[in-house]
C-alpha cells in the first residue's frame, strides 16, 4: 500500500488532472472528487449537491439531507494544492467553520428570499430552510474538506445545538482520505464497539471463525444512527421502506409484538475483519462491520423508534457474525454469503455486479489495447480501467523508478477511467440523464442493471469495439464539460445537468436518424472532431436554457433535472445545425458488422485463453479437483462427461485439451475456487 505522502502526492496530481481535462477550476474538481468518496463509504448519500455561495462572512460549496436519519450536513472546503501535506490550523478551520455556520442560521431564517431563484445556491438556502420550518432534522453536520492534514485532538469538536437539532463539526482531511483509499473494506471507517454475549460456533482451522449473539433494537438504532449506510456498503440491496408486505411485516411486529421478534425474523449476516473479546468471553469490538443480510430488518428498526416513534427496546435480533481475517478473501467471502442468504426479497443478478465479467473484459482490454499515438507523439498510450479504488496507485507500488516513469507514460493519469465514472458517460448515451442527475450511485445502479441484461442476452457483448467506444464516450463527456465551462452564455451552476443532457439529447439525434456515431473517428483522433464540437455548442446552449426554465410546478431546478419529465421536455428541442460532415456518422448495418467481426475475435481469443490457463493448472490441483467431485463434496455435481475428462486430466491422460475440453475443464476449476478449495 502507498504511504501517506504518495497518496497525497497522487491524489493532487489526479485533482490536476480531472480539472484540465473536465475544464473546471481545481477547486471545484477536489470537491467532487471528495465527495463522491464520501458518498462510496456511507459519509454522505447521493443527494448530495454542490452549491456554491460566498458573500461577506458565509461561505459554503454544497450540502447534503440523509432522509433516513434526517441528517443535514453543509460542506465547505479547504484545499491547499502544495506538494507536501499543509497543516489545517485551528485558525484556519474555526474561520471556515464560522463561515459555515453564518450561512446555516442565514437560511434558517429565511436567506433564500434574497437570492436568484435560477441558482444552486437558491435551492440549498431555500431546502435548508424547509428542513428545519417541517421539523426534518435530527443532527446536522458542519463539515470541512481539506487535503492538509488536522492535528488528531482538532478532528473531534465539541457539539452544540441549533433549533432543537444537535450540531455536529467534522473535518475530513488527507488521513480520513488515506484511509478509504488504502482499503476497499475501510476497516478503519466502521469499527463498532459493543458488549454482546457470543457464542463461538467453529475452530481456529477454519479460514474464518463464526459467532452467534443478540443484540438489543435500541443498540441496533444507535449503531445505525452513527454509521448509516458504512454498515451496509458491501449489501446488495437497500431498504425498501414500508411498502412490501415482508417490511410491512416487521413494522407489526415491532409496534405490536416486539417480543416475538426474535422467533419471527431471520435476524442479521454480517463479517468483520477482526474481533475482541473480553475476559467475560463477549463480543467487545467489531473491526470493519458489515450487515450482507439484514439491512432491511436494521432500517426497519431504525425507521421504526426514528420515524414512527415506536419503543424497541424489547426488539432482539439474531445476529450471525462471520471473521474474515484474510481481507484477499474478503470481497468474495462477503458476495458468496450475500448471494446465498438473501432470500427475503427478489436479488436481481445486477445487485452483484462487483463480480461480474464486465470488469475482467474491461481491464483486459485496457491492458493490452493502445490508442493510437497523436499530436507527433511517437509513444502509444494505453486507457487506464480501475475497477477498484487506488488500482492505478497501487500497480506502482513495487515498481522501481525507472518502471515507474514507464508505467506513467504508458498509462497517463488523464486516461484513468473508474468505474463510476464510465458508469455515469454510459448512462448519458442510453438517454436517461434524468437518472445521471440523481448521482453517481444511481448512474451505476442502473448502469449495472443494463449491462447485466445486456450479458444475460450475450455474454459476448463486452468486445474490443466496446471498449473503445466507451472511451470515446469518455472523451466526449469530458470535452462537453468542458465547452460548458468556457462558454459566454454559460452564468455558473448547473453544469452537470447539461452536460448530462447534452449528450443524451446527441445521443437521441443519432438514434432517430437511423444512424451511429462515428466513434472509430473519435477513437483514432482521440478527440472530437472540430464538425461535433460546433454541434456540442449549440445543443449545450438550447438544453441549458430548457433545464433552467423548469416546468410549472418545479421551482427546484435541480429536482427538477431528476424527473423523467425534463428530459421529455429536452428531447422535443428542435435545433437547426448547419449541414453535417457525413464523416461523424455511419450506418447501422455498418457497426453491426464491426460489432460481430469483434465477437468473433473474443470467441477465438477466449478458446485460446482457456487452453493456455488450463495447461498452467498444476496437475496436484487437478487431482484435489478430481476427488473434491468424486467424492460428491461439491455443491454443484459433475456430469458423467465432465468427470471423465476431470479425471483424464488428473492422471496426464489429456496432454493438449481441446477448445470443448479447456472450456470444460476451465469451468469446473473455477467453480471449485468458488466453493472454497484451495487452489494455487
Amino acid at each position: 500500500m502507498a504511504t501517506l505522502e504518495e497518496f497525497h502526492e497522487d491524489f493532487l496530481q489526479s485533482i490536476l488532472t480531472d480539472a484540465d481535462s473536465r475544464g473546471l477550476l481545481q477547486a471545484q474538481s477536489f470537491f467532487e472528487v471528495v465527495c463522491e468518496d464520501l458518498v462510496s463509504v456511507g459519509d454522505m448519500t447521493s443527494n448530495y449537491s454542490p452549491a456554491e455561495y460566498i458573500k461577506k462572512g458565509m461561505e459554503v460549496y454544497g450540502y447534503d439531507y440523509d432522509d433516513d436519519r434526517k441528517i443535514l450536513t453543509v460542506l465547505n472546503h479547504q484545499f491547499f494544492q502544495d506538494e507536501s501535506i499543509q497543516t489545517f490550523t485551528r485558525m484556519q478551520m474555526e474561520a471556515k467553520f464560522n463561515r459555515l455556520k453564518t450561512f446555516l442560521t442565514r437560511s434558517v431564517d429565511g436567506l433564500y428570499k434574497d437570492m436568484e431563484e435560477t441558482s444552486e445556491a437558491y435551492s440549498m438556502a431555500y431546502n435548508i430552510y424547509k428542513y428545519f420550518q417541517k421539523r426534518q432534522l435530527l443532527r446536522v453536520r458542519l463539515m470541512l474538506l481539506t487535503d492538509g492534514k488536522a492535528t488528531r485532538n482538532l478532528l473531534e469538536l465539541p457539539s452544540d445545538i441549533l433549533e432543537g437539532a444537535a450540531l455536529d463539526f467534522r473535518v475530513i482531511d488527507i488521513n480520513y482520505l488515506h484511509n478509504i483509499y488504502e482499503s476497499e473494506a475501510k476497516s478503519t471507517i466502521s469499527d463498532i464497539v459493543v458488549d454482546l454475549p457470543c457464542l463461538k460456533i467453529n475452530d481456529e482451522e477454519n479460514s474464518y471463525q463464526s459467532y452467534l449473539t443478540v443484540i438489543n433494537g435500541d443498540h441496533l438504532v444507535d449503531i445505525y444512527e452513527e454509521h448509516g449506510q458504512k454498515l451496509f456498503e458491501q449489501n446488495v440491496r437497500t431498504f425498501l421502506q414500508f411498502k412490501g408486505n415482508v417490511n410491512k411485516g416487521l413494522k407489526i411486529t415491532i409496534e405490536h409484538k416486539p417480543e416475538m421478534f426474535f422467533a419471527y425474523n431471520n435476524g442479521i449476516t454480517a463479517t468483520a475483519s477482526e474481533i475482541e473479546l473480553g475476559e467475560d468471553g463477549h463480543l467487545k469490538k467489531i473491526k470493519n462491520f458489515q450487515i450482507v443480510n439484514g439491512g432491511q430488518t436494521t432500517s426497519a428498526i431504525y425507521a421504526a423508534k426514528r420515524t414512527s416513534l415506536i419503543d424497541v427496546s424489547k426488539v432482539s435480533v439474531q445476529m450471525k457474525l462471520s471473521v474474515v481475517k484474510d481481507a484477499s478473501k474478503q470481497d468474495d467471502f462477503i458476495s458468496k454469503v450475500a448471494e446465498y442468504a438473501n432470500t427475503q426479497n427478489k436479488i436481481n443478478n445486477s445487485d452483484f455486479f462487483s463480480n461480474s465479467p464486465f470488469h475482467k473484459d474491461m481491464k483486459e482490454y485496457s491492458s493490452r489495447v493502445y490508442a493510437p499515438a497523436i499530436g507527433g507523439a511517437q509513444r502509444r498510450t494505453k486507457w487506464f480501467y480501475e475497477r477498484v479504488r487506488g488500482e492505478y496507485l497501487n500497480s506502482q507500488a513495487y515498481l522501481k523508478t525507472a518502471e515507474k516513469n514507464s508505467f506513467a507514460l504508458e498509462n497517463p493519469k488523464s486516461q484513468v477511467v473508474d468505474k463510476t465514472l464510465l458508469s455515469k458517460t454510459e448512462i448519458m448515451w442510453l438517454r436517461r440523464p434524468d437518472v445521471v442527475s440523481k448521482g453517481a450511485q444511481e448512474s451505476f445502479k442502473k448502469f449495472a442493471e443494463d449491462i447485466t441484461e445486456l450479458l444475460e442476452k450475450d455474454n459476448l457483448a463486452i468486445t474490443e469495439t466496446y471498449f473503445k467506444d466507451a472511451i470515446c464516450r469518455v472523451i466526449l463527456f469530458r470535452t462537453t464539460e468542458k465547452l460548458v465551462s468556457a462558454a459566454a452564455w454559460y452564468d455558473g451552476g448547473y453544469r452537470a445537468q447539461t452536460v448530462a443532457y447534452s449528450i443524451s439529447y446527441l445521443s437521441e439525434l443519432v438514434v432517430t436518424s437511423g444512424l451511429q456515431l462515428n466513434f472509430d473517428l473519435i477513437w483514432e483522433q482521440q478527440e472530437i472532431p472540430f464538425e461535433l464540437i460546433e454541434m456540442l455548442k449549440l445543443i449545450t446552449q438550447q438544453v441549458y436554457q430548457k433545464i433552467t426554465h423548469p416546468a410549472t410546478g418545479y421551482a427546484n431546478i435541480s429536482q427538477w433535472a431528476k424527473n423523467s419529465m425534463c428530459w421529455e421536455a429536452v428531447r422535443n428541442i428542435d435545433i437547426d445545425f448547419p449541414e453535417l460532415d457525413e464523416r461523424l456518422f455511419i450506418y447501422r448495418e455498418e457497426k453491426n458488422y464491426k460489432i460481430k467481426e469483434s465477437k468473433d475475435v473474443k470467441i477465438l481469443e477466449k478458446a485460446i485463453d482457456n487452453q493456455v490457463f488450463v495447461l498452467n493448472v498444476t496437475n496436484a490441483n487437478w487431482k484435489m479437483i478430481f476427488e473434491h467431485y468424486r467424492n460428491y463434496k461439491g455443491i454443484r455435481s459433475l456430469s458423467n462427461m465432465q468427470l471423465g475428462i476431470l479425471e483424464k486430466m488428473s492422471i496426464k491422460q489429456i496432454t493438449l485439451p481441446s477448445e470443448k475440453q479447456a472450456k470444460i475443464l476451465y469451468q469446473i476449476y473455477d467453480t471449485a475456487r468458488e466453493e472454497g478449495l484451495n487452489l494455487n
